[in-house]
């Protein structure tokens, strides 16, 4: 395999659509609110990509010197675990893409704000060294906090409410109470899909230690709170369409929970967890496009 085949491996570009999906939904309350700047989605867009990018490389890096990804992990094969990348090379990339995001936070913050408002660059500059640190410290480090069950919390948080709220500031300057709705929505289908990943791997992180919250509440619990966490991501983007309701055109977001639902079927009649592994693109890719019927929603169609 050439390097850039091994990089874009560890790259796991099958995960960027999902972690697109808060900056659509973000760019979309700004247009319904009146505001957008080309600029500021593109690097919004490109900054994104590049934390998570960080966070893959990381979380491979960090689960192969752990020895979680190991002959029982099911799905794709780790770029560390399959030796098509050094620790000495994946720490390089680590740090490369570090320091890429640090670039293009500066830009973003700068673009969006100017230097007349030095509060909010500080802030953002904050949430910007947050989301790097999050991005690292998932599997990697001693206090890895992806081992000790808070992969969830972070996810909403980062993925969620930070994604889509700190995205409607950059544009418009303010977060509406109403805005919440769409950020819990992202925030829960994120957690939907890592809670999947954790269900598919649960043998295995709990053969090696990595107690996630399906291995401390178990394979049958896990799939009740998976439940719970689409079914709460509905009603917070129905709720938020009832508030904001203008004409039919409102409800296409929904469409978006069609092949949610198919998921959650095929979720329930799964009794083993490696057969999991074809529903995480699935419920991805779902919340991508439930982002996208959300921004043509209530900005191209309204």
């Amino acid at each position: 395999m050439s390097k850039i085949k091994a990089w874009l491996n560890a790259a796991r570009l099958r995960t960027l659509p999902l972690s697109l999906s808060g900056i659509i939904v973000g760019t979309g309350l700004a247009g319904f609110y009146g505001y957008f700047n080309y600029s500021i989605f593109v690097l919004a867009l490109l900054t994104t990509v590049g934390f998570q990018v960080t966070s893959n490389f990381a979380n491979d890096y960090g689960d192969g010197v752990k020895g979680t990804d190991n002959e029982d992990r099911v799905g794709p094969k780790r770029a560390l675990q399959s030796g098509i990348l050094t620790k000495e090379e994946l720490k390089l990339g680590i740090i490369l893409s570090i320091v890429i995001n640090i670039i293009l936070v500066l830009l973003l913050v700068f673009l969006a704000f100017g230097i007349q408002n030095i509060g909010y660059i500080i802030l953002f500059l904050g949430l910007g060294a947050a989301s790097i640190w999050a991005a690292i410290t998932y599997t990697v480090g001693t206090s890895a906090y992806g081992y000790r069950g808070l992969g969830d919390v972070y996810v909403f948080l980062f993925f969620g409410l930070i994604g889509v709220l700190g995205c409607l500031f950059l544009y418009a300057k303010f977060i509406t109470t109403v805005s919440l709705l769409p950020a819990v929505t992202i925030g829960l289908l994120s957690v939907g899909v890592l809670n999947l990943n954790n269900l598919r791997d649960s043998l295995s992180d709990k053969k090696v230690g990595k107690n996630t919250l399906v291995v401390k509440m178990g394979f049958e619990n896990g799939k009740k709170y998976h439940y719970v966490l689409l079914s709460l991501a509905l009603l917070s983007m129905g709720g938020f369409i009832f508030m904001n309701y203008l004409n039919w055109i409102s409800l296409i977001p929904l469409l978006g929970f069609v092949p949610i639902s198919i998921h959650i079927r095929k979720v329930y009649i799964t009794e083993q967890p490696r057969l999991l592994d074809p529903e995480l693109k699935r419920l991805a890719l779902s919340t991508f496009l439930l982002s996208v019927l959300f921004y043509f929603s209530f900005n191209i169609f309204s």
